[in-house]
């Protein structure tokens, strides 16, 4: 079965293209993403909240002129949620003008009821009849475990049965993308079929880097001041330690402030972007803010 191709023949020159598109990788994402282009293997990302999964996926849609199509996981749901469900309300107002017209042949009112144009396609099904596409399951944790094996069939063929209608088949499968933050752990055959990476945070030159890409009026100064405390805040005791995300609100915050520096001051009445929950605010500024950012 034929699957999405990239123009890059190698890693090193897809790591190029998602750095135009403004993300910046290692070599092992940028092998593993390419691999699982190659391949035709689902690229599964695993790793804390604000590493940068979601935003591959969306990068990696940029790169292939492809659009994104994003099935957001959450406890309860179900196949219907996941794959189409059938639009009621428009099948009633078909029933009700085909009886003021006065059609009385069930068969065919029946066939018209369950056409394809009455059909709502939710992602799964999108991403099957969208070619090419880029699939991301994101936060595939947060689902339930039978949702899980249900996933497993549809990546295993890239198929899909609608009774009414017979099977749908991709004509060239999506390049999947499947995020999880670790809240519980996957089932092992899910990860098999899977091409698996664990994404890290950034270290200290690359986040100063990904600063400057991101938000080219941040001086470089101000960049490596934020990347560091940000890198500091990780090494601490916190309930929601800062992701790259959270970098780039503070970075951007401090920016359209106007400011040249990150002192004590600014951290002080800009923390509310980088860190999201009350207590660890007042940690950090039991702490002292001071600490925080000496030697910045």
């Amino acid at each position: 079965m034929a699957h999405i191709r990239t123009t890059a023949a190698s890693p090193a020159e897809l790591a190029g293209l998602l750095e135009r598109h403004a993300y910046l990788c290692d070599d092992g994402l940028a092998t593993a993403c390419f691999l699982a282009l190659r391949m035709g293997r689902p690229l599964f990302l695993e790793g804390e909240a604000g590493v940068g999964k979601t935003e591959l996926a969306k990068t990696l849609a940029a790169v292939l002129d492809a659009p994104l199509i994003r099935l957001q996981c959450y406890e309860g749901l179900d196949a219907s949620q996941a794959l189409y469900d059938w639009d009621f309300p428009r099948q009633l107002l078909h029933l009700r003008a085909a009886e003021a017209a006065g059609v009385t042949d069930v068969a065919r009112l029946e066939g018209e009821l369950y056409h394809r144009r009455f059909l709502l396609a939710r992602p799964l099904l999108q991403a099957l009849e969208t070619t090419p596409s880029v699939l991301l399951v994101d936060e595939v944790d947060r689902a339930d475990d039978e949702f899980e094996a249900f996933l497993l069939e549809v990546l295993s063929d890239f198929t899909i049965s609608v009774p009414e209608l017979g099977t749908v088949r991709a004509e060239a499968p999506p390049a999947v993308v499947v995020t999880s933050n670790r809240t519980r752990e996957v089932h092992d055959a899910l990860k098999r079929r899977c091409l698996y990476h664990w994404l890290e945070h950034p270290t200290f030159d690359r986040e100063v880097a990904i600063i400057r890409r991101r938000l080219p009026d941040a001086a470089g100064r101000l960049a490596g001041q934020v990347a560091r405390a940000a890198q500091r805040l990780r090494a601490a005791d916190l309930l929601k330690p800062p992701g790259v995300a959270e970098t780039l609100d503070w970075a951007e915050a401090l920016v359209a402030l106007g400011a040249r520096d990150l002192d004590p001051g600014t951290a002080a009445v800009t923390l509310g972007t980088v860190l999201k929950y009350r207590e660890d605010q007042q940690r950090v500024r039991a702490a002292g803010l001071g600490a925080l950012l000496d030697g910045g």
